[in-house]
């Protein structure tokens, strides 16, 4: 029997109390796709001069007023601004100077007039056939960001523009959450390597490479501790090690009840240990153990792997994320998208269920098609997509429903 049964939602609530990871200092050039630990402040003004957006050429607004087609503003070209130099011209009336995007405005100038709207006369003089204002197409400083101005927040995964604004501000290093670790476990005296034919009553070792991709796909580092077979002793010290080595421990198999299923015997044979979760409301994977020993979250999942697969889109991404350092909404963030549902689902009131589903593009929609199987086939895993969820006061969704798939 299950002694702790919980809701999805009293699931995530357990999952949210548990600490982030510690942090680390890496290079700038590293950090694509890490969580910053700290906020980034801006230390100076972005740009730091006034520059031209736009190439053209750098004048005084107030020499181009009712400038147009038939009656161009002519002025003076004094000069070009080289590119990453300081102008040596100063502007006086009547004159010019040319200018690429982003240049630095010379002195006596406060606006850049598109080279589209410019001719050339001569090689000194220049027609303006269009007005502009005062700073129009400048950027000026601190246009980008201010100086003290937060920049990044500490939780925010780093994107590539991420990534660029602190090379702007000249940030050679970052402050980063570290990956967490986590040890895999794989239990059962009929699970074998997979590079041995199995006898009959045996099986090859999926969950232990399914779970570690798993980690890989959401920026945790697995720790494989190899198989385990369904011996109190044997188990407990493999536990042991990957508390030792890691932020987490997953146990696939070993979860469920049986007369061999030691999991929680185990768990319950660890000082500080507390089981928070025995059995979640969901289908498939009722048989989730959620136990913190010390202050490390310990999960026993279960044997299928579809079902283990299931537990980890909906808990372990979270569970990682929250570990990781990720702000709690973003953590909660999942990639899905809008479907209609090919046909009708039943489910059973009281529990949530997670329908694997295919996407086949139906002109500009997409259209959900369920893949029915039992808990022990890899095959519709392999085949979906994502999963669609059923609410757990729900008895089922019908043909032509719309549903949101999240996707693997």
């Amino acid at each position: 029997m299950f002694f702790k049964v919980k809701t999805t939602e009293e699931v995530l609530d357990l999952i949210r109390r548990f600490k982030a990871v510690g942090e680390e200092t890496i290079p700038l050039a590293d950090s694509f796709g890490r969580v910053l630990s700290r906020d980034v402040i801006s230390p100076e003004d972005l740009p730091g001069f006034l520059r031209s957006s736009m190439d053209g050429y750098a004048l005084k607004a107030k020499e181009t007023f009712g400038a147009s087609e038939s009656l161009p503003a002519l002025l003076e070209v004094i000069g070009e601004v080289a590119m990453g130099a300081v102008p040596t011209v100063t502007l006086r009336e009547g004159t010019a100077v040319k200018i690429s995007t982003g240049g630095m405005l010379p002195e006596g100038s406060d606006a850049v007039v598109m080279i589209e709207h410019c001719h050339l006369v001569d090689e000194t003089t220049l027609e303006v056939a269009r007005a502009v204002s005062p700073q129009e197409n400048v950027i000026r400083p601190g246009d980008d960001l201010v100086r003290g101005a937060t920049v990044l927040r500490r939780g925010w995964t780093l994107r590539p523009q991420d990534v660029g604004v602190m090379a702007g501000l000249g940030s050679t290093e970052v402050h980063v959450f570290r990956r967490p670790r986590v040890a895999i476990i794989s239990t059962g005296d009929e699970v074998i390597p997979m590079d041995q034919k199995p006898k009959p009553g045996q099986v090859r070792d999926i969950n232990t490479y399914t779970l570690k991709a798993f980690c890989e796909r959401i920026g945790a580092d697995p720790v494989v501790t190899g198989l385990c077979g369904d011996d109190f002793e044997r188990l407990r010290a493999t536990v042991a090690g990957g508390l030792a080595e890691a932020d987490t421990v997953w146990i696939s198999g070993g979860s469920s009840v049986g007369v061999r299923d030691l999991t929680v015997k185990v768990l319950e044979s660890f000082e500080d240990m507390e089981i928070l979760v025995h059995g979640i409301s969901i289908s498939p994977g009722k048989p989730t153990i959620l136990a913190r020993i010390g202050s490390k979250g310990v999960f026993g999942l279960p044997g299928h792997t579809a079902s283990a697969m299931v537990v980890a889109e909906v808990f372990l991404a979270p569970f990682v994320s929250t570990l990781g350092g990720k702000t709690p909404h973003l953590a909660e963030g999942r990639s899905s998208v809008m479907a209609t549902l090919s046909r009708n689902v039943e489910s059973t009131s009281g529990r949530e269920d997670y329908i694997r589903v295919k996407l086949v593009r139906n002109g500009d929609e997409w259209t959900a098609e369920p893949l029915f199987g039992k808990s022990g086939l890899i095959s519709t895993l392999v085949d979906a997509d994502g999963l669609v969820r059923v609410g757990r006061n729900v008895e089922g969704l019908y043909q032509g429903d719309m549903v949101k798939v999240i996707l693997f």
